[in-house]
């Protein structure tokens, strides 16, 4: 995983992966998760996998847009 730029410095996520058609996030509290083109979904994984190269919003975009819609806890 790569390590979460978090450029305003008060993001609950420290790292992540991106692949074909997913990212993995991990939370600072509360572990890794998988997020897919089946749930929740392609538009949301493409604008996720865009903060989290950015390194700023994938929190919030989160919160906001997705919440529990992942695919899978891993940890």
């Amino acid at each position: 995983m790569k390590p979460y730029r978090n450029r305003t410095g008060r993001s609950g996520v420290s790292a992540y992966a991106i692949g074909k058609g997913f990212i993995l996030v991990h939370f600072i509290r509360h572990g890794t998760y998988e997020y897919t083109d089946a749930k929740p979904g392609r538009l949301h994984v493409r604008n996720m996998q865009a903060l989290a190269k950015a390194g700023i919003g994938l929190s919030t975009y989160i919160s906001r847009f997705v919440r529990g819609k992942y695919a899978r806890k891993l940890d």
